[in-house]
Protein backbone atom coordinates (compact mmCIF):
# COMPACT_ATOMS: atom_id res chain seq x y z
CA UNK A 1 0.00 0.00 0.00
CA UNK A 2 1.35 3.34 -1.05
CA UNK A 3 1.20 6.36 1.22
CA UNK A 4 1.68 8.74 -1.72
CA UNK A 5 -1.29 10.43 -3.30
CA UNK A 6 -1.90 10.21 -7.04
CA UNK A 7 -0.66 13.80 -7.34
CA UNK A 8 2.56 12.97 -5.51
CA UNK A 9 3.11 9.87 -7.62
CA UNK A 10 2.77 11.87 -10.82
CA UNK A 11 5.20 14.51 -9.55
CA UNK A 12 7.74 11.77 -8.85
CA UNK A 13 7.13 10.25 -12.27
CA UNK A 14 7.63 13.60 -13.99
CA UNK A 15 10.89 14.11 -12.12
CA UNK A 16 12.03 10.62 -13.07
CA UNK A 17 11.12 11.22 -16.71
CA UNK A 18 13.12 14.45 -16.78
CA UNK A 19 16.05 12.73 -15.08
CA UNK A 20 16.08 9.88 -17.57
CA UNK A 21 15.47 12.02 -20.68
CA UNK A 22 12.34 10.05 -21.55
CA UNK A 23 10.11 12.03 -23.90
CA UNK A 24 7.53 9.25 -24.07
CA UNK A 25 7.29 9.30 -20.27
CA UNK A 26 6.78 13.06 -20.23
CA UNK A 27 4.13 12.81 -22.94
CA UNK A 28 2.30 10.25 -20.83
CA UNK A 29 2.76 11.65 -17.32
CA UNK A 30 1.98 15.33 -17.87
CA UNK A 31 -1.59 14.50 -18.96
CA UNK A 32 -1.80 11.97 -16.11
CA UNK A 33 -0.68 14.67 -13.67
CA UNK A 34 -3.44 16.95 -14.94
CA UNK A 35 -5.96 14.11 -14.52
CA UNK A 36 -4.71 13.66 -10.96
CA UNK A 37 -5.57 17.30 -10.30
CA UNK A 38 -2.23 19.07 -10.61
CA UNK A 39 -2.19 22.52 -12.15
CA UNK A 40 0.17 23.49 -14.95
CA UNK A 41 2.00 25.73 -12.46
CA UNK A 42 2.55 22.76 -10.13
CA UNK A 43 3.72 20.61 -13.03
CA UNK A 44 6.03 23.39 -14.23
CA UNK A 45 7.52 23.67 -10.74
CA UNK A 46 8.20 19.91 -10.70
CA UNK A 47 9.87 20.17 -14.11
CA UNK A 48 12.04 23.06 -12.97
CA UNK A 49 13.06 21.25 -9.78
CA UNK A 50 13.96 18.14 -11.80
CA UNK A 51 15.94 20.31 -14.21
CA UNK A 52 17.93 21.75 -11.30
CA UNK A 53 18.59 18.35 -9.76
CA UNK A 54 19.76 17.04 -13.12
CA UNK A 55 21.91 20.10 -13.85
CA UNK A 56 24.16 19.83 -10.78
CA UNK A 57 25.83 16.50 -11.66
CA UNK A 58 25.95 17.44 -15.35
CA UNK A 59 27.80 20.66 -14.47
CA UNK A 60 30.15 18.72 -12.19
CA UNK A 61 31.06 16.28 -14.97
CA UNK A 62 31.65 19.16 -17.37
CA UNK A 63 33.87 20.93 -14.85
CA UNK A 64 35.85 17.73 -14.19
CA UNK A 65 36.47 17.35 -17.92
CA UNK A 66 37.61 20.96 -18.23
CA UNK A 67 39.83 20.59 -15.15
CA UNK A 68 41.49 17.53 -16.70
CA UNK A 69 42.20 19.50 -19.86
CA UNK A 70 43.73 22.28 -17.78
CA UNK A 71 45.88 19.80 -15.84
CA UNK A 72 47.04 18.25 -19.10
CA UNK A 73 47.80 21.69 -20.60
CA UNK A 74 49.81 22.66 -17.50
CA UNK A 75 51.96 19.51 -17.84
CA UNK A 76 52.76 20.05 -21.53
Amino acid sequence: MSKLTDKEKELVRIGTAIGSNCIACIEYHIPQARKAGLSDDQIRLAINIAKGVKKVPADMVLQAALDLLKIHADVD
